[in-house]
């Protein structure tokens, strides 16, 4: 008899912690004040939240992923700032291949994305055509021929920072760190000699954007995969970090799912700054056979060339 498959299910909430001061003690203080995103629907879920602050509104880019496809676009959801009403939602960005981990940031006046395209094989980068966040525009390919997932952008004493991980066997993506550099958001983009430059599941793959702690210090989000993908979140200090050398100080805390949700306890994988707020997602497993029902109806799908 077949055994029941695991699905794994995401829920994004928005923290009202600054990212600079949350931690497990923190998290936990906050639950009841999280702000969680309306239910995508049956077989589908949300995840990968990344933020901006516009006017007098909070923007949250979303993977949108539904099993029935087995792929994912990226969504938009609007709050109001000021008391993080629920506005709406609209479908911001799709492919004929996966997409995920929607990296919105601004740069010289113009609003940019670089979300996962792994299926693709490269890195690529987006820009906002109007104000609407709405219509995206492929500016061009940062890094091409390696199917890199979960790249996380920053601009950090004068140069261009990209981190993020490979998949391959055995769950690389799980394990490895890779970092990259560039004189220029555009590029050229220049991979480090010494990739991987950390190779553990405790904490390797990116889980948000990166920024500069109270302590001055770069600092990036991981996953901590010790106990299944996305089980935690844990964040890696750079005190040094240059084209010719890499420092990394790993935290030793972990934050997860049961700290910030009664429902959703089995895993924590993302961590994003935005402002004031931090935006997080957290999983519950799924153990239903419907989810073999859905693949077989896929499968015919696919044979019937629909």
């Amino acid at each position: 008899m077949l055994s029941r498959p695991r699905t794994d299910f995401w829920q994004v909430g928005i923290v009202p912690v600054r990212i600079e001061d949350l931690d497990a003690c923190s998290l936990a203080a906050a639950r009841d004040r999280i702000i969680w995103l309306p239910e995508a629907g049956r077989w589908r879920y949300l995840a990968d939240p990344f933020g901006l602050v516009r006017g007098d509104a909070l923007h949250v880019f979303v993977e949108a992923y539904d099993y029935r496809v087995k792929r994912a676009h990226i969504e938009r959801h609007e709050f109001a700032l000021a008391d993080l009403g629920w506005r709406g939602q609209a479908t911001v960005l799709e492919q004929p291949f996966h997409l995920s981990y929607p990296q919105v940031f601004e740069h010289e006046g113009e609003t940019w994305m670089v979300p996962e395209s792994h299926q693709a094989g490269e890195i690529v980068l987006y820009r906002a055509s109007d104000d609407s966040l709405n219509d995206w525009e492929r500016e061009c390919a940062l890094l091409r021929g390696l199917p890199g997932a979960d790249a996380s952008l920053i601009e950090h004493d004068g140069r261009w920072w990209m981190f993020y991980t490979l998949v391959g066997p055995n769950a690389r993506d799980q394990r490895e760190l890779h970092v990259a550099h560039s004189p220029a958001l555009a590029g050229p983009w220049t991979p480090l000699a010494d990739n991987p430059v950390r190779v553990n599941r405790d904490g390797a793959r990116p889980a948000g954007r990166p920024f500069v702690g109270r302590d001055g210090l770069l600092t990036l989000p991981v996953q901590d995969s010790t106990t299944g993908y996305g089980g935690a979140t844990r964040l890696l200090r750079f005190p040094v970090l240059t084209p010719q050398r890499v420092v990394i100080e790993a935290g030793t805390e972990r934050l997860t799912g049961d700290l910030a949700s009664d429902t959703h306890t089995a895993g924590l994988h993302t961590l994003s700054a935005c402002g004031g707020f931090t935006l997080i997602d957290v999983k519950r497993i799924d153990r239903s056979r419907v989810r073999q029902w859905l693949d077989f109806k896929r499968r015919l799908r696919r044979l019937a060339g629909g």
